[in-house]
């Protein structure tokens, strides 16, 4: 598994000062001291991506919505079909704090 060669001191330390963070506007602050706009906006790309694959949408939409590119997309179809249901677990969260 990936996540165990991962696993390390280091990576802990980041995971605490994320899981510290108790706001949004803490973690635009965090986020943009620890990285680039373009990472930042990798990240929130391939999330968005993964929810409208959960919603039924196309590769068309999707890369005409967010500019995505078809191997991005197909690299989160691949993580939500066969990977640690980390984007689904997030996704669930999120939605149930917005409808909730």
């Amino acid at each position: 598994m990936q996540l165990d060669k991962l696993r390390g001191k280091e990576l802990d330390q980041l995971f605490q000062a994320i899981l510290s963070l108790t706001s949004i506007e803490e973690c635009y602050v965090f986020f943009d001291d620890l990285c680039t706009v373009n990472e930042m906006k990798s990240m929130s790309q391939r999330l968005e991506v993964a929810r409208m694959l959960n919603e039924g949408f196309t590769y068309n939409q999707i890369e005409d919505e967010t500019g995505a590119s078809t191997a991005t997309i197909s690299r989160v179809k691949r993580c939500l079909n066969y990977g640690n249901d980390g984007y689904q677990l997030a996704l669930d969260r999120v939605h149930s704090e917005q409808t909730g």
